[in-house]
């Protein structure tokens, strides 16, 4: 049965059809609807939905009713294509900085759909912010919008022109929203209202295909007929020159000298039609004569306006009304605004009052009881929905009501995401109460509600979880965009040299990048990187070989030395980190081989209660997430304990994981025990834990300093009796007095925060339990695969899906600003971080931001409190009675405060690029968007490396953005973690990449090494066959895509034996080989396609790079095609195993290493003497001769010698 099937049965109802007939006359005026209960709304509003009428609006008091509403309305319609959120942003009125960007698409989605009658959209739900919010008018929209199909006649230029008018931005690549690039015949743009980027293809001015492509391959993937591309802001920023002409005739006579000269400078600005931070704040000079638009102006007639509790909006308003106007008064007396400034929202009064549609008041009053300015219509609906029981948990019981109601001839329904463990609890009662009196009479459906409840009018009763387990896990609200989740690239961005940035040559060291350069030699071009070296010694590595660059990275703030081209120091520093990590792959393979020797019986496979418990997790499981649960899945199922390390950012879904894997233990009769560094995170573990599980039969209980002496006493003696499933606490576990009756699991929340003592007692543990830890340090995935078959490790790098990017500011200190900030996320109910890293002056600043702020609520925490004080503040923070929490970094790590969604970072160019990494890692763990903000204050001296790393931490905003510069330094710290501190400076001497490198051939070759430890219980045999799968994962992943040219001599161990490196051919030919400027004009542009045409190492994958160039960019030219010619040539030649390719005026020579001789008379069959002369080591191709034949030659050779050298 699906909910839908429920709607004709209330709709029946009489008081809803008298609803509807009103609906239908189309009145102008408001009725009134109640007593209605808040969890039956959805089910009123669903029940009216109409295809043939236009779409019903249904106003919240705030986002997260809209957003509850739209879940519950989806799950009623059974279609979320039906039902639009349109959102406010978190913008304050009069607020300077550009805030809430991130929903314009969404916004947009809808006003183009009422525009366009295209999407079927019959309920847009909106809080009322989001209405007084403006939006550009219907006239303004229809004038930006372009509709293009293929065979349309239109000028390229005409569109990017208009385009770029209305504030598009050109690149040179397509990667975000917003954007658009022109390359010859081909544009490429990404409107917000689209959920993949465009690319438009010309054959002259006619349309010859439109595209949907990849943002991160930037390969296309799908074909349109046609598109419609409106602009990519809800506010007509394009009238620069009204806004202009109305700021400059504004009086700004009473304005500060300074604000003034602020204002007079984005006069110009907007006359340049330039886009500025702050614009954002002149919203109302964009629309003509002041008069600003909402989303009813693009309502069609007839549109009906359904309010959730017109009371409680009504309130809601007149409390944004009555902040922007004290807001207002404040910049006024301040000198900061003028007095005839228009207002930039509307009042919700005035947006009612425009409307010419049919208002209806949906509330929880009696129709007699609600205000009236006026004769208005009435349905009294108070008896048609009362609230169900709720039961706690309590499952028998509730199934002993729905029992007694089925016997009294009433219907019963329950959603609920664990629908098939009710089904199973109610298969388990007696007979006689089992099957219902009569069929259709009780139904269980997997979904998800608000709330439910009972109709004695309708004989109906709905139960959802709300009232069976006392809390509903509700899903995020996906904005009806449905934009792709973009993960970085972070390969990519590895890539992205600039000039100046330091570099290392496998061969020759470590250089800085000085850019492309074009040089011809015997007449053919070529390009080459310019490195420059110590001295001023200049290398140029041609295009072909830029596989043996990578950028530095080292780990720390420091500069590093410049090699010198042609001396021994690179070499010496190479051998020493290579014997470092041939020493490393030797300890971790014998702790790998002494793992395999313990025992444990194998668990179970998944249990239906496991599955019912992943099937209610509230949100969608990242690929990564569920790679991880897998994996250790598969580690329980083994017949030895497990091991494994979970590595993840902070809210990335690790505790998740966790909590699988302890219900899968506790399954099979064995009890699991939590380790966490801190008390606060123990009550947040247990906190997590106990809702969970829930709906299960699993005793959860805490042992730390929150319980009394008495408490953990009791809780000590159950563990030993086996009453207790799951136990989390901090190191009090690991006491000697703590004994378990049967100890399965250990979960090790941050292992590296712990004490010498507690780490021995856990590294005995290891070889009698199944182990799991967890941690928040970032590991390199190119780490990870290195050490692949030599650490049982899950790497969780993914955001969870909705989660949006900190939007990230570098500002001065400004009490306006602190206090918009601190108003702002209040109002949206959030809390407030504000660090402040001295404390001795820590309570002037509390006394000063109380006096901008009397009536909001401040905690202090600082590492000189005592112990117990700090953890009090801490839990009280949690816990929601606080709004804002000044501390000194002691937040750095270890809470979780979800609703804490801005952090103002004071005097921040004092702090280290990852401390302020990990600082503004507190926030952003919910799906709302979160706000950074560091500090400077003005007259104070910042430094150059200080202001460096204000800007890279400004611009790694994106998700996953531990790859880019700032999170860079937290996973170098994250790999000593993980291999010992004394790896990092080897890690710095030769830059992460090379390091990588070296550390996955040491790898490979212990394994090949034989392993006395391993040889235990007949498991050298596995770690061989386990090495074997490894290499291969390796040489799959790319691991080891490049190593040096000459074997490297080691130092220690196992001698002087060189590692196996992979080989390097010389390759001189005739050809004009290279990306034109013309072709890809720019320059980190065209280096990013070099290095991806580089890592291709088959013909095949050249000839896709191939089709790849041309849909990006065009038909190649011929110093392109000729370009892939000498790639795959080059790849045929390694595979060969050639030392080199020759060429001058007459012959090209293919030269062998000195231990290959060549096959005389296999090869001289390929063609004639004269065409080609075969020796012992060489084989010649006369040039004169074959001509342009050349090169089918010379691919013919290298493949006839690829296949000797199999």
């Amino acid at each position: 049965m699906e909910l839908a099937e429920l709607l004709p049965l209330v709709a029946d109802h009489p008081q809803l059809t008298a609803l509807r007939q009103r609906l239908a006359a189309n009145h102008p005026g408001q009725l009134q609807v109640g007593p209605l209960l808040a969890s039956a709304r959805p089910l009123v509003v669903a029940q009216l939905v109409d295809g043939e009428q236009p779409p019903l609006v249904v106003v919240t008091a705030t986002l997260d009713q809209a957003a509850q509403m739209c879940d519950d309305l989806c799950s009623w319609l059974g279609d979320e294509q039906l039902v639009s959120l349109f959102p406010s942003t978190d913008a304050l009125a009069y607020e300077h900085m550009s805030i809430g960007e991130d929903v314009i698409g969404s916004r947009l989605q809808i006003v183009q759909a009422l525009h366009t009658s295209q999407a079927p959209l019959r309920v847009i739900v909106a809080p009322v912010k989001a209405l007084m919010q403006p939006t550009m008018s219907p006239a303004d929209l229809d004038w930006a919008m372009r509709r293009l199909a293929i065979g349309q006649q239109v000028d390229p230029r005409a569109l990017t022109s208009h385009w770029q008018r209305i504030g598009y931005q050109n690149r040179a690549i397509v990667e975000v929203v917003g954007e658009w690039s022109l390359r010859g015949g081909i544009i490429d743009i990404w409107p917000p209202t689209h959920a993949l980027p465009l690319r438009i293809e010309f054959f002259g001015d006619e349309i010859e295909s439109l595209r949907r492509f990849d943002p991160l391959s930037q390969r296309s993937e799908k074909r349109e007929r046609s598109v419609e591309i409106g602009p990519p802001h809800d506010i007509p920023f394009w009238q620069h020159e009204l806004a202009a002409h109305n700021l400059a005739a504004l009086n700004l006579d009473s304005l500060r000298p300074e604000v003034r000269t602020e204002w007079q400078t984005n006069v110009e600005h907007l006359e340049q039609g330039q886009q500025f931070e702050g614009r954002a704040f002149f919203t109302p000079l964009f629309f003509p004569d002041g008069v600003l638009c909402s989303l009813l102006d693009h309502l069609p007639p007839g549109t009906h306006i359904m309010l959730n509790e017109a009371r409680e909006i009504g309130q809601t308003a007149h409390e944004l009304q009555g902040r922007a106007e004290a807001t207002r008064a404040t910049q006024i007396a301040e000198g900061e605004l003028p007095p005839t400034y228009p207002r930039p929202y509307l009042l919700w009064a005035d947006i009612i009052g425009r409307s010419h549609s049919m208002v209806i008041d949906l509330s929880n009053q009696p129709v007699a009881d609600m205000s009236s300015d006026g004769p208005q219509a009435r349905i009294d609906t108070d008896t048609l929905f009362q609230p169900a029981n709720r039961w706690g948990g309590q499952l028998e019981r509730a199934l002993d009501d729905v029992a007694r109601r089925l016997a009294a001839g009433e219907q019963v329904v329950v959603v609920s995401p664990q629908s098939s463990r009710i089904a199973e609890l109610w298969a388990d009662r007696p007979a006689e109460q089992a099957l219902p009196p009569q069929a259709g009479a009780f139904n269980i459906i997997h979904g998800s509600l608000s709330g439910g409840w009972s109709s004695e009018a309708l004989r109906l009763t709905l139960l959802t979880d709300s009232e069976l387990f006392g809390f509903v896990a509700r899903r995020p609200v996906v904005m009806r965009r449905k934009r792709q989740q973009r993960e970085i690239d972070r390969q990519a961005f590895l890539q992205q040299l600039v000039p100046g940035d330091h570099v290392v040559h496998i061969e020759h060291g470590i250089a800085i990048y000085e850019g492309l350069r074009n040089i011809k030699v015997d007449d053919k071009e070529r390009e080459y990187l310019h490195l420059r070296y110590a001295a001023g010694d200049a290398l140029y590595v041609p295009v072909d070989q830029i596989d043996r660059v990578s950028k530095y990275i080292g780990g720390s703030e420091s500069t590093p030395a410049l090699n010198r081209l042609g001396s021994a120091d690179w070499e010496r520093v190479k051998r020493k980190v290579k014997a470092a990590v041939e020493e490393l792959a030797r300890e971790l393979l014998d702790l790998y081989a002494a793992r395999q020797v313990a025992e444990r019986p194998p668990y179970a496979p998944d249990t239906q209660w496991q599955r019912e418990l992943e099937d209610s997790f509230p949100y969608a499981e990242t690929d990564d997430q569920l790679e991880a649960i897998e994996a250790i899945k598969h580690d329980l199922q083994l017949p030895r304990p497990m091991d494994r390390l979970i590595c993840g950012d902070v809210g990335y879904g690790k505790t998740e994981v966790a909590i699988r894997a302890a219900f899968k233990i506790v399954q099979e009769g064995k009890q699991v025990a939590v380790l966490v560094p801190t008390t606060v995170l123990a009550q947040q573990h247990y906190d997590t834990f106990r809702k969970r599980m829930a709906a299960f039969p699993v005793e959860i209980e805490m042992l730390s300093r929150f319980r009394s002496p008495k408490e953990q006493k009791a809780i000590i003696e159950r563990l030993q009796k086996g009453q207790i499933d799951i136990v989390i606490g901090t190191h009090r576990l690991l006491s000697k007095d703590i004994q378990f009756k049967e100890l399965g699991l250990v979960v090790v929340d941050e292992e590296q925060r712990f004490g010498v003592k507690h780490k021995e007692r856990l590294k005995t543990l290891r070889t009698a339990v199944d182990v799991l830890t967890l941690t928040a340090t970032p590991i390199p995935r190119t780490l990870h695969m290195a050490m692949a078959g030599m650490r049982d490790m899950s790497v969780i790098d993914t955001p969870p899906e909705d989660r949006v990017p900190i939007k990230t500011y570098v500002v001065p200190y400004e009490d306006h600003l602190v206090r918009d900030a601190i108003l702002r996320e209040i109002g949206r109910g959030g809390q407030i971080f504000f660090v402040h890293n001295r404390v001795h002056s820590i309570y002037s600043l509390l006394a000063r931001l109380r006096g901008l702020l009397p009536d909001v609520r401040f905690l202090v925490g600082h590492g000189q409190m005592e112990e117990k004080e700090l953890e009090r503040v801490m839990v009280q923070f949690f816990a929601g009675e606080a709004d804002v929490l000044l501390s000194t970094t002691i937040i750095e790590s270890g809470l979780d405060v979800p609703r804490a969604n801005t952090i103002m970072i004071d005097e921040a160019p004092n702090y280290g690029l990852a401390q302020l990494y990990q600082l503004r890692g507190r926030v952003g763990r919910s799906t709302q968007r979160a706000y950074a903000y560091l500090l400077y204050h003005p007259g104070k001296r910042i430094t150059g490396d200080a202001q460096q790393r204000l800007e890279a931490i400004q611009e790694a905003t994106e998700l996953g953005a531990g790859f880019r510069i700032a999170m860079r330094d937290l996973e170098i710290r994250g790999a000593g973690n993980l291999l010992g501190p004394e790896q990092s400076g080897n890690i710095a001497a030769v830059g992460f990449d090379l390091y990588t490198q070296l550390l996955a051939q040491a790898v490979e070759q212990s394994k090949r090494t034989p392993n006395t430890a391993a040889s235990a219980k007949g498991e050298r045999r596995e770690v061989r066959e386990r090495s074997v799968t490894a290499r291969e994962d390796l040489r799959r992943a790319g691991a080891v895509a490049s190593v040096p040219a000459q074997p490297v001599r080691t130092v220690g161990g196992n001698g002087d034996s060189p590692v196996t490196p992979i080989p390097l051919v010389s390759l001189d030919l005739p050809l004009t080989a290279f990306l034109p400027t013309d072709y890809i004009t720019d320059d980190a542009l065209r280096l990013r396609v070099y290095q991806k045409l580089a890592q291709a190492t088959t013909p095949p994958e050249l000839r896709q790079l191939r089709a790849e160039l041309k849909d990006r960019f065009g038909a190649p030219p011929p110093p392109a095609e000729q370009l892939i010619i000498w790639l795959e040539l080059k790849a045929l030649a390694l595979r060969a195993g050639v030392a080199s390719v020759a060429t001058n005026e007459e012959e090209i020579a293919v030269r062998l290493p000195e231990n290959r001789v060549l096959d005389r008379v296999g090869l001289g069959k390929l063609a004639p003497a004269e065409l080609l002369r075969i020796g012992p080591q060489f084989a010649r191709i006369n040039r004169r001769a074959v001509g342009e034949g050349w090169i089918a030659l010379l691919q013919q050779l290298l493949l006839a010698l690829g296949t000797m050298n199999a």
